[in-house]
């Protein structure tokens, strides 16, 4: 018989070796102003010619990435719908048909927004493609993801309530230098809704020419946050999300949804579940039986990585939102822990923050465990709520630091996941400090499938040293 010393001592030891002491930073950000770019600002300008396209951007248009949905908005006319594409620059073999629409906020009447499903795409291919007539036509191009493979090695880039201020300015600056592939946004895009009346649907507008560098050249995967409900009785507008949906399509009929709201795909070796925090989740709703129905399709012998995004944090240590995310986590939390989920990032909250494995799935009102505990079934959970809108930081964080809180601080920046293989990861936050790229938070993610059965160990110290320029790192 073991004695109840060493029985104590062990499980304690065991404890502290998972759970270590996490960390508040003491970085104080030297703010730029929480103001919106004026209009006139070079960063919105409208392409020159008549009639020519803008606000162009595109997401994945299918399950498994061989397919982009190309989304544009032609200011005064339809114009062509069409989509010119192929190999070679300025050489475009094929022709893509889409739909057009527009629609009224108020006062305001959009533009014509275009939308096209280009269908049938080689993996690992660069492709040009061409919208708009005449003198006004504009080129861009993309790059399609490797095929789904468990060892498949893929970037993705991670932004949140990023709104169109010098800040988010700076945020994405600093995304273009990561060599990401592909956005993870978490919702909260344009920040509209912080206008009123006509200018909401401008500020839609300003919002997509300001993306555009970005978003016309690979593919965002993105889920709505709180700022784009946008439902204004005062102006007669009643419809949530009406904006948000006119501008931004998904691929959610691919993964068997009924609602663009939320829906996944498969990309390289990661399966992304993109749910939405503003639509009812509890049980037997549309959503809930949805995912229920996804979670059991995961196939992790094929895509390892399994990640989900929404908008509200499910923990959250900082007074801004907290603990807004309570109910959907009792509605998902065991879910998330049976099926092994990798990471779960979040926004909402706009400062950063990083927990340990952690749940608190084993309450029930009348017994159990009511707090959370070290879990190494459960996801980390990620706040990138850091964008840059107009609303600021949020600066109040609890104290004291809770145990499953890691790393967190009050900056502006975006994060990176890097996919090396099908058994580890290498993640970074970037803070934008006043102008230069800071990697700050850095972890080495192992993969919740492949490691389960293999002994965990860290990477060789020099190893990560030489590949990991970082302030802190974690083996999780």
């Amino acid at each position: 018989m073991v004695p109840k010393f060493l029985l104590i001592g062990f499980i304690l030891f065991n404890f502290l070796g998972y759970i270590r002491a996490g960390v508040t930073s003491s970085f104080i950000r030297s703010e730029w102003p929480s103001v919106d770019i004026p209009l006139d600002s070079d960063v919105f300008a409208i392409p020159s010619g008549y009639n020519a396209p803008e606000q162009v951007h595109i997401t994945q248009g299918d399950y498994d990435g061989k397919a982009v949905i190309v989304i544009w908005v032609t200011p005064v006319e339809p114009g062509s719908n069409q989509v010119k594409y192929g190999k070679t620059e300025k050489k475009y073999d094929f022709t893509a048909q889409g739909t057009v629409k527009n629609y009224t906020f108020y006062n305001y009447t959009s533009g014509y927004i275009h939308e096209c499903h280009i269908n049938d795409l080689e993996y690992d291919t660069k492709y040009f493609y061409e919208i708009g007539e005449g003198e006004s036509a504009r080129s861009f191009w993309f790059q399609t993801p490797p095929k789904i493979d468990p060892n498949a090695s893929y970037k993705f880039g991670i932004i949140g309530d990023l709104g169109q201020t010098y800040n988010s300015l700076s945020t994405l600056e600093h995304y273009i230098q990561s060599g990401a592939q592909t956005v993870l946004h978490v919702g909260d895009l344009s920040y509209a809704d912080r206008y009123q009346y006509d200018v909401m649907g401008v500020r839609w507008d300003s919002y997509g020419r300001f993306v555009e560098k970005i978003q016309a050249y690979q593919p965002w995967i993105w889920t709505a946050g709180n700022h784009e409900i946008e439902y204004m009785p005062y102006m007669n507008e009643v419809v949530p999300f009406k904006q948000y949906l006119y501008r931004y399509p998904t691929p959610y009929a691919a993964s068997e949804s009924s609602n663009p709201l939320w829906y996944a795909v498969r990309r390289a070796s990661a399966h992304i579940i993109a749910l939405s925090s503003y639509s009812p989740f509890v049980k037997y709703t549309p959503q809930y039986q949805w995912l229920e129905a996804e979670f059991k399709k995961v196939d992790r012998k094929k895509t390892p990585w399994l990640i989900v995004i929404m908008h509200a944090p499910i923990y959250n240590s900082n007074s801004a939102h907290y603990m807004e995310g309570e109910s959907l986590r009792a509605a998902f939390e065991s879910w998330f822990v049976k099926y092994k989920v990798d990471v779960i990032f979040a926004g909402h909250v706009h400062a950063y923050e990083r927990s340990y494995r952690i749940s608190n799935i084993h309450y029930n009102i009348t017994s159990g465990v009511s707090y959370p505990v070290p879990d190494k079934s459960a996801p980390v959970y990620i706040t990138v709520g850091d964008g840059g809108n107009q609303e600021g930081l949020a600066s109040r964080f609890n104290d004291p630091q809770p145990d499953y809180s890691a790393f967190r601080e009050a900056s502006y920046g975006h994060s990176t996941l890097e996919i090396m293989n099908k058994t580890h990861a290498f993640y970074h936050w970037n803070r934008n400090d006043d102008g230069k790229k800071v990697e700050t938070d850095s972890f080495v993610l192992q993969n919740q499938y492949w490691n389960k059965s293999i002994r965990r160990r860290k990477l060789k110290k020099n190893y990560l040293h030489s590949t990991v320029p970082t302030r802190q790192l974690d083996n999780v």
